[in-house]
């Protein structure tokens, strides 16, 4: 390795493993000191961990955030449109929060976490700056049985959130097990350019067939075959012709 003049008196390497699995990636960052005439290569090793993929049903369920910044309110809205009990603790909270406890929308408790808190949680999302209330979350959660996330450190996370493209009823979700969200923020641009807004009302028309099928009194070997006849290209390049034909029918 060549160095700019200067650099080359001391080089020192910091190695981090994250064990549990055996699988490796190795995440690295370089930091020049100035006025030590050190530059420091940092190597992290993470563990790829095999995922369960999953969408889960939180309608009715307790969910728990501690934090209510602008990282919690992202997750505090996730969680409302999945028709979760959102239960938040913090001392202060953002705008949005506050409007959504005042709408009864949420329930806000105004102080500092405890684990009474934890009661009855279905899932647990830790999103403040301390690392040491974050670690503390996490191992009560693992002894009560609670699903955690904490935002930013995979390996205190039980799940993940995946970035995630929605078109009604159609959702993608990509994850990297937390090796590269990056990559997962680029996959779905990806994703939601291949995918239109036009799939909401495809995905729904479909739905809607499907029914149909179900209701009449038909082979199942028949009925599969037209199901997926209707989920493919042809048939989602017919629906656009239609659409495409309403819209100018309904300009005269």
């Amino acid at each position: 390795m060549r160095l700019a003049k200067g650099l080359s008196e001391a080089i020192i390497l910091h190695f981090e493993a994250i064990t549990g699995s055996d699988s490796y990636g190795i995440r690295a960052a370089s930091n020049f000191v100035p006025g030590s005439r050190r530059f420091v290569l940092s190597f992290r090793v993470v563990e790829s961990v095999n995922l369960f993929p999953a969408f889960l049903k939180l309608a009715g369920r307790r969910c728990v955030v501690v934090g209510a910044g602008p990282v919690g309110e992202e997750k505090i809205s996730g969680l409302l449109r999945a028709g979760a009990e959102v239960f938040v603790v913090a001392p202060t909270a953002t705008e949005q929060v506050r409007a959504w406890a005042s709408e009864g929308r949420i329930r806000w408790e105004a102080r500092k976490f405890r684990p009474s808190h934890l009661r009855d949680a279905f899932v647990v999302v830790a999103a403040t700056s301390s690392v040491e209330l974050h670690e503390k979350i996490f191992r009560l959660a693992r002894r009560r049985g609670v699903l955690c996330n904490v935002v930013d450190d995979p390996g205190r996370c039980d799940f993940y959130y995946g970035s995630v493209v929605k078109r009604g009823s159609l959702q993608i979700a990509i994850s990297t097990g937390g090796l590269s969200p990056a990559l997962a923020q680029r996959l779905r641009k990806q994703f939601e350019e291949q995918f239109g807004a036009e799939y909401e009302a495809w995905i729904a028309e479909l739905g809607e067939t499907r029914e149909r099928l179900f209701a009449r009194k038909i082979d199942p070997a028949r009925r599969k075959q037209l199901l997926h006849r209707l989920a493919s290209e042809l048939s989602f390049e017919e629906f656009l012709r239609r659409r495409k034909r309403a819209a100018l029918k309904g300009r005269k």
